[in-house]
């Protein structure tokens, strides 16, 4: 099915180049991590961010996020997947109309009880056209959000 390339899609080409990024955990100390992103398009419909760098434990990490539009459902969808999991998360999400904010919907594992599976969002913020941030939150039993890391993201020039 070909549909055409939309305002939407072109959204999405806002992520590409590359990126110098750095990593504040939330859930555990202050670790510093150095990660690079390279962020190319798979023709006007998908743009692939490739992540690369060193884990908290010192460990090489490698990230693959996929991204995309579906105009059927007037929702963004795509994936991630990383080195250290063997978990496949699968978005859906909504920008929000300003434009600068993408909130991707998710559903995992959740790490603290083994079998069970909970709500997670990654937001991704558009600060301006070279800093923005990815934001990971898990849905907690109470109701409420709890924020598990935020990177932010630097475009190299």
């Amino acid at each position: 099915m070909q549909t055409d390339i939309t305002t939407q899609h072109h959204w999405l080409h806002r992520l590409l180049g590359d990126w110098d990024c750095s990593a504040d955990a939330i859930a555990a100390p202050p670790k510093n991590s150095t990660w690079t992103e390279h962020v190319r398009p798979l023709g006007g419909y998908w743009v692939l961010c490739e992540g690369r760098g060193l884990m908290p434990d010192g460990q090489e990490g490698e990230t693959l996020m996929t991204l995309g539009y579906d105009p059927a459902r007037d929702r963004y969808i795509g994936t991630w997947i990383g080195s250290m999991m063997n978990y496949l998360w699968h978005y859906d999400g909504v920008l929000e109309p300003t434009g600068n904010l993408l909130t991707l919907h998710s559903e995992g594992p959740d790490f603290k009880t083994e079998g069970k599976r909970v709500p997670y969002q990654d937001i991704i913020t558009f600060i301006d056209d070279r800093h923005r941030t990815l934001t990971a939150l898990v849905h907690k039993n109470d109701g409420s959000w709890e924020k598990m890391m935020e990177m932010h993201y630097w475009r190299r020039t």
